[in-house]
């Protein structure tokens, strides 16, 4: 999952070569998780390259006061969550490294996600069946997305399908939580009374620098996904939405041509979509004015799982 983007060509081609070989002639279980009963085609899980831990989760997040994160430039992207009374803001560039912090909000049990590669991010409540779970890396991905496991059942979760796709869970969904993906700047201004995750993480990483160097900009997408859409760069940025099994897009480069404010219906419910040009953020929110879960993604990542998502566009 986790490799740079400047890396020499030909090694990054024999590496995702090798990978893709590896993964056509794997048993039904890889990484050591067994996939034997999977809801997905078992030859599209691939390895991300990493084994399972091999980018580790954050298990006993620690956090500083804004005035503190003073390793934080005015534009850094963050994701933003406020829950049960609790504001915290997790850098992306500790994101990128970690891909998980199992976390706690007012004693709730919750699980801040991000895959570098899908550009997703999305916090759950950690529990299923009033069981609450922990989440590591499985170094498994499927349609360019991060798979997670819980540490109880060895069940693999999807990000972006929000469920268990094998093991004791399979089939389960958990519950997203509303959060911001936007910048520092935007963040503190709304929230300077916010925590945010510290560098001492517990690993020697260097969280100055980005694994994913170029990776955002460039149309290549590293790993084979089942749809791929031309319609827009494939990183280009789009909030994504589900009401009801009813699914729509928001592209950003069709919201910027917009006055921010987008008064739409989806699944027969009105939704407001607010959309900042200058901090590249888009949230959605409900009749009552409360912001709903959503899901800011790359545009081949939300297609790729969404195929028949509706799609906004300005006439």
């Amino acid at each position: 999952m986790m490799m740079s983007y400047d890396m020499p060509r030909a090694l990054l081609i024999m590496l995702l070569s090798g990978w893709l070989t590896g993964a056509a002639h794997a048993g039904p279980s890889k990484n050591g998780f067994d996939l034997s009963d999977a809801l997905i085609p078992i030859e599209s899980v691939l390895s991300g390259g990493p084994p399972r831990d091999g980018i580790p989760a954050i298990d006993n997040p620690r956090f500083l006061t804004a005035g503190k994160a003073d390793f934080l430039a005015a534009d850094d992207r963050i994701l933003g969550l406020a829950h049960n009374g609790v504001i915290k803001a997790y850098p992306i560039a500790i994101m990128n490294w970690h891909e998980i912090v199992n976390d706690r909000f007012g004693g709730e049990s919750v699980a801040v996600t991000y895959c570098p590669l899908c550009g997703t991010g999305i916090a759950f409540q950690a529990q299923s069946g009033g069981v609450p779970l922990t989440f590591g890396v499985s170094g498994l991905l499927y349609n360019s997305d991060v798979l997670l496991y819980d540490r109880r059942t060895d069940s693999l979760w999807s990000q972006i399908k929000m469920q268990a796709v094998s093991g004791a869970y399979k089939g389960q969904r958990l519950t997203p939580i509303p959060l911001q993906h936007t910048t520092w700047s935007d963040w503190r201004q709304r929230h300077p009374e916010t925590l945010v995750l510290s560098q001492k993480t517990g690993y020697s990483r260097n969280y100055q620098r980005s694994p994913y160097k170029g990776y955002e900009t460039s149309r290549q997408v590293y790993f084979p996904v089942e749809f791929l859409s031309q319609g827009y760069h494939p990183k280009e940025r789009v909030l994504g939405l589900e009401i009801d099994g009813h699914t729509k897009a928001y592209p950003f480069v069709e919201l910027s041509k917009t006055s921010g404010l987008i008064k739409d219906r989806l699944a027969g419910k009105e939704i407001e979509i607010h959309y900042d040009v200058d901090n590249q953020t888009a949230t959605a929110m409900d009749a009552t004015g409360r912001m709903m879960p959503s899901v800011t993604a790359f545009w081949f990542a939300w297609y790729t799982f969404h195929p028949d998502t509706d799609l906004f566009q300005v006439d």
